[in-house]
């Protein structure tokens, strides 16, 4: 449930309903706005008097949350969460963008990706130190010595890096050397790396699952929430339907839908979203007109030869272009809102 303080509360108000709900077994979060303090209660709401709580002296509101999903909704948090990677900030209207390869292949292949997406405005480095593969003949990543050439990179670029975490017992490992967590999708409903993630103080990117709803995404964002970590994106990276001619179907309706049911920012991966090179430019202009909060995409130097993914990551010219064009489409977003 939501507690509303009324304008002016005073400390020692809030910190009484905070000692009540605490008392009868609830986390209490709290969200400090410029006109009203908000307190989000988790909990069994029958162990709570709502009409003893609403009398307490500033209160002005108490309203039970009924999504199945309570500290990733827009009941428990109205305002925007936003989330801060070095100096990409998500979920204030910005679009930054993520890019690197989709796999570390070695030292000079990664640091060269590096500098050239950091040349065309790139604001964090994406890679995989640890590849989840559908066959367990073919690469499977390189490992912490992944995880050392990422932080070479960050040294020379002065980007944040993100890759993926595959178990719980590669957390601490891979937290130590990167600045963002990335869950898979093929991780998504693995709650106990869930919960992990959500014990450290670092921000986590929690990509859909290949079939999952959006109640179940939701859900699984709930899980690295109520572990005590709210630097929490969401990613839509595309589903698996019958279409055959892309790799998975980007479903953008997800981004306002979600946006909409959720303060947590949204991006998108328009490579694996379609897994083709020639759609990744336009369904990424079709995701910032739908409201995202960002960008992540796959570039290689030389995607022919890529180890993993190349026929959906962009060379780095064409991620300059992308630059460009998705600064276009958000300049024309914001002059149709102005003219309103």
């Amino acid at each position: 449930m939501v507690i509303v303080m009324k304008k002016g509360a005073t400390p020692a108000q809030v910190e009484a309903v905070q000692e009540r709900l605490v008392a009868r077994g609830f986390n209490v979060h709290l969200s400090e706005g410029i006109n009203r303090t908000i307190l989000g209660a988790v909990g069994d709401r029958t162990r709570v008097d709502h009409t003893a709580l609403q009398a307490m002296p500033g209160v002005e509101n108490v309203v039970a949350i009924m999504k199945p999903f309570k500290m990733a909704s827009r009941e428990f948090k109205t305002d925007n969460t936003l989330v801060q990677v070095g100096r990409a900030t998500f979920g204030d209207g910005s679009v930054p963008l993520i890019a690197g390869p989709c796999a570390i292949e070695g030292r000079e292949q990664f640091i060269e990706t590096a500098v050239a997406v950091a040349e065309r405005g790139a604001l964090a480095l994406r890679g995989g130190a640890f590849k989840p593969r559908t066959s367990p003949y073919s690469f499977q990543g390189l490992g912490e010595e992944g995880l050392k050439i990422m932080a070479e990179a960050r040294d020379i670029t002065g980007l944040p890096i993100v890759t993926e975490v595959m178990d719980q017992k590669s957390v601490p490992m891979v937290a130590e050397y990167v600045d963002m967590i990335q869950i898979g999708a093929r991780n998504m409903q693995n709650f106990y790396l869930l919960k992990e993630v959500g014990k450290y103080n670092k921000p986590v990117l929690l990509k859909r699952g290949l079939s999952a709803t959006i109640e179940e995404w939701l859900m699984a964002a709930e899980y690295i929430l109520d572990s005590g970590n709210s630097q929490l994106i969401l990613c839509e990276r595309g589903i698996r339907t019958f279409e055959t001619y892309t790799r998975n179907t980007l479903d953008l309706s997800a981004i306002p839908l979600v946006k909409s049911l959720s303060h947590l920012p949204v991006i998108v991966d328009p490579s694996h979203g379609t897994g083709k090179r020639d759609l990744v430019n336009p369904m990424s202009l079709a995701a910032v007109a739908c409201g995202c909060d960002g960008i992540i995409v796959e570039v290689h130097t030389n995607p022919a030869e890529a180890w993993s993914d190349g026929p959906q990551s962009l060379i780095p010219d064409e991620f300059g272009v992308l630059v460009r064009q998705v600064q276009a489409v958000l300049q024309a977003i914001h002059g149709i809102s102005g003219a309103n």
